[in-house]
């Protein structure tokens, strides 16, 4: 069992609760314990660091230096904002001492401990589609029998690629392998890769609408059985605001959307009070019932 720090967010500690409660239950099958960091706020997402980018900095240099003084060297994320801003910021304090040492002063004088620069940012999906890739195959004994699942990743894991890293922005596969391991059939479609329209929401919402409807619709008449994503924030996209697609649009598609977490927690078989379905605006009862056949 590896200790890592772990920062939930904002969505998974309110409108996204059962991202944590299913993150939580699925971690140590799959090798890890959790060391939840307490003394920590939103890591200011993009609106701060466009708006205030040296309080962004302190922000997020904060939530670092908690998650190093764990002692834990890897600071695990469950959202991919959160994953962006943080590395963005790591990778800015781990290569200007400079900087380091003027953000560690003001850390200091409001009681924050240092930041020395030792903790890796790390997105849940990249933890298990790496490292404990291995531990699927014991893991999801119940697996997915065969569901078609599409996955999206959403734009902020995927770049700027020299940040994040981890899958090719143009062709990832990382979702997909673990869909195959936990049994299921992943489904391609090519706006997977795409933003869910969330940023501009409440400014352009025709322009967001149409950028949501992409991916929901190319994942349907690809058969797709339900979509997965590892953003909590195009979770509430792609889930919460079908009923919006269904006024602007006439189509009531009625698309399940999962968690990753609760995509590998049906195949590993957790209970329903691990995976709180019913926190979903759109019933994954469907996705369920093809599971029991």
């Amino acid at each position: 069992m590896k200790s890592v720090a772990y920062y939930k967010g904002c969505l998974a500690s309110l409108s996204a609760k059962e991202l944590d409660i299913s993150t939580r239950a699925l971690a140590p099958k799959v090798g890890y314990e959790l060391v939840e960091l307490e003394s920590v706020t939103c890591c200011g997402a993009g609106d701060i660091h466009e708006a205030e980018p040296d309080y962004y900095l302190h922000l997020n240099a904060r939530i670092l230096a908690y998650a190093e003084e764990t002692g834990c060297d890897t600071l695990m994320t469950v959202c991919n904002v959160c994953t962006l801003n943080l590395r963005q910021a790591n990778h800015q304090l781990q290569n200007d001492a400079a900087l380091l040492e003027r953000v560690n002063e003001n850390l200091e004088s409001v009681g924050v401990p240092r930041y020395a620069g030792g903790v890796e940012v790390m997105h849940f999906l990249w933890l298990v589609a790496g490292e404990s890739f291995d531990t699927l195959a014991t893991v999801a004994h119940k697996g997915l029998r065969g569901l078609k699942i599409a996955p999206f990743y959403g734009c902020q894991i995927l770049r700027p690629s020299k940040l994040l890293g981890f899958d090719d922005p143009n062709k990832p596969d990382s979702l997909e392998r673990i869909i195959t391991a936990c049994g299921g059939d992943p489904v391609d479609y090519p706006a997977k890769v795409k933003c869910c329209g969330f940023p501009i929401i409440q400014a352009r919402e025709e322009t967001a609408l149409a950028e949501l409807v992409q991916p929901i619709e190319q994942a349907k008449e690809a058969g797709a059985d339900a979509i997965v994503t590892p953003c909590p924030l195009c979770h509430l996209s792609l889930d919460a605001w079908q009923s919006k697609l269904k006024k602007a649009t006439g189509k009531d598609f009625q698309m399940p959307i999962l968690h990753l977490s609760q995509l590998i927690g049906v195949a590993a078989g957790l209970e329903d009070a691990e995976l709180k379905f019913r926190r979903h605006v759109v019933s994954v009862q469907p996705v369920l019932e093809k599971l029991s056949i």
